[in-house]
């Protein structure tokens, strides 16, 4: 086998799989041997139906009952199994008639899924499964892999593919040959184990994300060739980094003041710092290159406005990006305020403007009649043109890849802009170190004043009507409140049926409310909308998906519930519960967790009902993984 060909040339790939599977960056045998599993799933024994446990994924047995379909919102069909005396309900919402039909009474079915709801009453949503003839097909005999997919790439697939290709895994070139000497596997023999572990064995319980007992040797030797990869790759991009001209820009001191008198507020000293490290850099002929990092409300748009101002008062113009059209209409929005009254001239480009609209600011900016463009991916397509661009901020740059902020300093006229990039995602200093290496960075690790802490419960799911009851009097105190719905396998469909059945619930328990919901099966313009009257105060309660985990700024909104918080990691839940404390108010943040919690569950919530210091967090997130 040709570990560089083309996937197509194995079996089952054609050339629409391979587009798909070119998403993931899987290109050849190669990249599907270095396609690492998310987790496991054991399918090697099965689970009776008196020992399944709510929250637990399990692979069981029942003789079907019956049948019968579900008229609510939407048709669905429920399948009643039975063993032994014990029941549990399948519940299918996307079925056809032939599935209907071979779920025959007493058809004996297996089935693999996650089990919800309360001994007695228990269910599993669309899990997968078999209906069984005599005689019965043999449990797997080793963990199940589950790997990183796209859509229409199923995981049955990339198993067959790189059980396919696993062999040849040998064949690999071992450029660490010392990490054998230590003891660790050679690079084939680590894949191996890392794709197929066996049943029951150490390396198995050890390869599992989070493992309390340790990282197993094959795993070891797998990060240490990574890390190395790494390091080697930032040498690599520093030696080659285009270092070029930049503008030196000294600012006329006129503008930020002005702006200063007007703030209703002082600054803090991570800020002031921070502005003195940028203006450092741009008052120099080589291209800054910082990432500038602080906690979720710590201020940084002031200080990129401050950056801003000073590359405007020295003649140049400024691109601000962000990664998604809400957010950065949201900084248009914010950076009009305060700008407008300085006479600095901004653009706001996005995805859906009309042409005449748009080809008036391309033109504008084009002859330098505009000192601001805020956008998003839009800012960087060839059709844009500035007259000097200085300088390039761009906000979330998790979100952006390399290529795309290079495009940016593409556009400098012959001077390399300087790039500030912005992260709400406190990082741990020894992260930073190895994944930041080549960036400057500025930390902003204080609290502007008037920012009320918020504070966080941790809440049972079995107490949600207490928690939907106290939705009830917050907002009838005027207080505005986000529900947000539990992620599930990382799929917008099955995110947007959760959104959409608690949005129901949540209607029929208080109906004097005007709840609405937003989740990423939207268009981006109707989620737009939703937002924006969220916003204006026209929606009292709002059930989202973690598409609202970035930047959305509703200062009216002062409680936040997410459920099945335990699912989730604590950069997502610390972002999340960013949405709420911007105003005075007094804010509270409701974690609705699934008994019984794991060990590392239970150590993430307690983390953050102990603390809202993001970078506190972000060292108990690091020490954890």
């Amino acid at each position: 086998m040709d570990l560089d060909a083309s996937l197509t040339t194995l079996k089952g790939v054609g050339p629409k799989q391979a587009e798909r599977l070119a998403r993931l960056g899987l290109h050849s045998a190669h990249d599907l041997l270095l396609h690492l599993p998310l987790r496991f799933e054991d399918r090697t024994r099965l689970t009776p139906l008196g020992q399944l446990r709510s929250g637990a994924t399990a692979l069981f047995e029942g003789t079907v009952a019956g049948t019968e379909i579900a008229h609510g919102r939407r048709r669905m069909l429920l399948v009643h199994l039975e063993d032994s005396g014990a029941r549990l309900m399948l519940r299918f919402f996307h079925f056809g008639a032939a599935q209907q039909k071979a779920f025959a009474s007493g058809a004996r079915v297996r089935a693999f899924g996650e089990i919800r709801g309360l001994p007695g009453a228990q269910e599993c949503v669309h899990p997968e499964y078999r209906i069984l003839r005599d005689p019965a097909p043999p449990l797997e005999p080793a963990l199940t892999p589950v790997y990183p997919a796209a859509e229409g790439i199923s995981q049955r697939l990339l198993r067959d593919l790189v059980g396919t290709v696993l062999p040849e895994a040998d064949r690999l070139p071992d450029v660490l040959p010392e990490l054998q000497r230590q003891g660790l596997p050679g690079l084939g023999q680590a894949l191996r184990e890392a794709h197929q572990p066996e049943a029951g064995s150490a390396n198995a319980a050890l390869l599992e994300p989070g493992s309390a007992q340790g990282r197993s040797p094959a795993l070891t030797r797998l990060v240490l060739e990574e890390l190395c990869a790494h390091q080697v790759a930032l040498m690599i991009n520093a030696g080659s980094r285009p270092q070029g001209r930049a503008p030196v820009l000294r600012p006329a001191e006129t503008l930020w003041p002005r702006l200063l008198e007007d703030l209703p507020f002082t600054m803090t000293r991570a800020q002031e710092r921070a502005i003195a490290e940028i203006r450092a850099d741009l008052a120099r002929d080589l291209p800054m290159n910082r990432l500038l990092q602080g906690d979720v409300g710590s201020g940084k748009t002031l200080v990129a406005v401050a950056a801003a101002l000073t590359a405007i008062e020295a003649g140049y113009q400024v691109a601000f990006m962000a990664p998604t059209e809400l957010l950065a209409r949201q900084h248009a929005r914010n950076l009009a305020a305060w700008l407008d009254p300085l006479g600095v001239g901004l653009a706001w480009l996005g995805g859906r403007q009309r042409k005449s609209e748009r080809e008036a600011l391309l033109s504008a900016l084009a002859a330098g009649e505009l000192e601001l463009a805020v956008g998003t991916h839009a800012l960087f397509q060839d059709q844009v043109a500035f007259a000097r661009l200085g300088l390039a901020i761009i906000d979330e740059q998790h979100r952006f890849g390399v290529h795309q902020r290079m495009a940016l300093r593409d556009k400098g006229s012959g001077l390399v802009p300087h790039q500030l990039i912005m992260t709400a995602t406190p990082i741990p200093r020894t992260l930073a170190m190895s994944l930041y290496a080549d960036l400057d960075q500025s930390v902003l690790d204080e609290r502007p004043p008037g920012r009320t802490p918020v504070k966080t419960a941790l809440i049972s799911n079995e107490r949600r009507d207490e928690v939907i009851e106290r939705i009830r009097v917050a907002c009838g105190e005027g207080i505005q409140a986000y529900w947000v719905c539990p992620l599930v396998e990382a799929s917008d469909v099955l995110e947007a049926e959760a959104a959409e059945e608690t949005t129901e619930r949540l209607r029929a328990a208080l109906p004097h409310l005007r709840i609405e919901r937003v989740h990423g099966r939207m268009k981006g313009s109707d989620r737009d909308v939703v937002m924006e009257a969220f916003r204006r105060g026209e929606i009292d309660l709002l059930v989202a998906t973690t598409v609202i985990e970035v930047g959305v700024d509703v200062p009216n909104a002062s409680l936040m519930i997410i459920e099945n918080a335990e699912r989730m990691g604590l950069s997502q839940l610390h972002q999340l519960r960013g949405r709420v404390g911007r105003g005075h108010r007094a804010s509270a943040c409701v974690l609705l967790y699934r008994p019984p919690l794991g060990e590392i569950a239970q150590e993430r919530l307690e983390a953050m009902r102990r603390t809202d210091n993001g970078f506190e967090i972000a060292e108990v997130d690091l020490k954890i993984r």
